[in-house]
Order: C-alpha cells, then structure tokens, then sequence
C-alpha cells in the first residue's frame, strides 16, 4: 500500500472513531431521568388510628428525598421532618416506589446538618436504588442540571416530576439586610460563617424541598433543593420573595455522611 493510500485510511479511521465514540458513550436525559427516579423518596408522616373504632392509618407527606450509599440513607432537608411531640401514633416514614404501587418505610434520624438544613434518614426494608454525588467540586455557572421530585405531594400517588434548568449563580446565603432592625439573630450567626448556594433558574415548589439537583450529562448528585432555609435569610430584604429556587451543594452532604454513626 502507497503512503498516500495508508494515510487517507489513517484519517478515514479517526474521523469515524471521532463521529461516532461521544454517540455510543453518550446517556440521553431520558435514560438519566430513568435511572434517577427510582432513588427518589417520599418523606412524610405515617398516623395510625387509636382505640377500637380508629379509622385506618393516614398520610401527610412533608417533602422530597433521594436514597444513598448503602440503599438504605436517606438525604432530605431537616425542615421537612415532623416534630417530635411525644405523640406515638406519628411515625416519621419513608415512601418507596411510583404511581400507587408504593410501600410505606419506617424510618428514623441518622444524623442532622442544621446549619446547613441537611438530615439523613435511615429506613427498613429492602434496598433502594441510588443515586450518585459528585465528588468534583466543578460545577460552574450555565451548567445544565435537574431536579427530580414531589412538588404536589402524593395526591395522586408518587409521581416524580422533573424540571431541567441550569446553575443561574454561585451566591452567599446571607446579604445585607436594608437595617438593622431587619436582621435576625439567625441572619447575624450566619453572616458570622456565610456559605456559598447555588442559585437555578428552576421554579420549584414546598414538595420539591429534599429534591436532588443533578448533572444532565452524568446523572451525579450536585445539590439538595432548599428554598426555606435559604429564602429566610438571603431573600428577607424582598417584601415579595422570588420564585427563585436555591440547592445547598452535595459537598455537605459529603461531609454529613462522614460523620454519621
């Protein structure tokens, strides 16, 4: 074979390789979402009836989860569990599975992050399907990401919904307050050790708090969605809060899962 010839089927071969290497690679936001939605939990309240007339147990969902690590965590964000009043016919759950097949899970608190509204759960059963997080540190502002979660609750069954966007900003939990008879002691504590948030252009809703914020491209975990913490301090200055929807970022969740028992 003349080089002439040898080198055309040199650069015939690279061209393909390059066309087609990123296609088979390549997972389609729908096969992502697919693998996603199994590891999305419900967390909510479980109430059973008392004395011999009682009517059959009932529900409150709270919020939004997704299962880690061993497939029995639980990530959520600590606004969403109930309050331990002593009350023992309210038991803190864990709702597993899609449309009405879903299955109701004990559940109990592993460790919580108040400061950063982060707790995890640990539940009974079978093992769920997981999600992964990131362990790089390289999210940047204009990155594609989504959420997955409960924005309406279980009213019809648990129908995960999922919004796409992208990482509007990289901003400080706490701004200035226009005063000082604005600020609030919990505003002063977190000026004292501000924190960085991710700020999407995502509407999302009180259900869809405890959502993941993943990566469209990997599927990996970036960010828990957060709008209670994060409004009441970094929003206080609006007389009408924004739609705006803020996520703590998983390095924190991270750094939980270390420490927990």
């Amino acid at each position: 074979m003349n080089t002439f010839a040898s080198s055309l089927l040199h650069v015939i071969a690279f061209s393909f390789l390059a066309t087609c290497g990123p296609v088979a690679s390549a997972q389609s936001l729908p096969d992502i979402i697919d693998r996603i939605r199994p590891g999305v939990v419900a967390v909510g309240v479980l109430r059973s009836g008392k004395g011999p007339g009682a009517k059959r147990p009932s529900v409150e969902y709270k919020g939004t989860g997704f299962v880690v690590a061993d497939g029995h965590t639980v990530v959520t964000n600590v606004h969403v569990l109930p309050e331990n009043n002593g009350d023992d016919s309210e038991k803190l759950a864990v709702f597993v599975g899609q449309g009405k097949a879903v299955s109701a899970r004990r559940a109990r608190v592993l460790a919580v992050d108040t400061e950063h509204d982060l707790a995890l759960l640990k539940i009974s059963g079978e093992k769920v399907s997981t999600l992964a997080l990131a362990t790089a540190n390289t999210v940047r502002e204009g990155d594609p990401v989504a959420i997955t979660g409960f924005p309406i609750g279980m009213v019809l069954g648990l129908y995960p919904a999922t919004n796409v966007g992208i990482i509007s900003a990289k901003t400080p939990i706490v701004i200035p307050a226009p005063s000082a008879s604005r600020l609030t002691a919990e505003m002063i504590a977190r000026m004292k050790n501000p924190y960085e948030v991710y700020q999407l252009d995502i509407t999302a809703f009180p259900g869809n708090s405890g959502s993941p914020v993943y990566s469209v491209d990997t599927g990996q975990v970036i960010a828990v969605v957060n709008s209670v913490l994060v409004k009441s301090t970094k929003e206080s200055a609006l007389t009408d809060p924004s739609g705006i929807t803020y996520a703590i970022p998983v390095s924190y969740v991270e750094a939980l899962l270390a420490k927990a028992p």
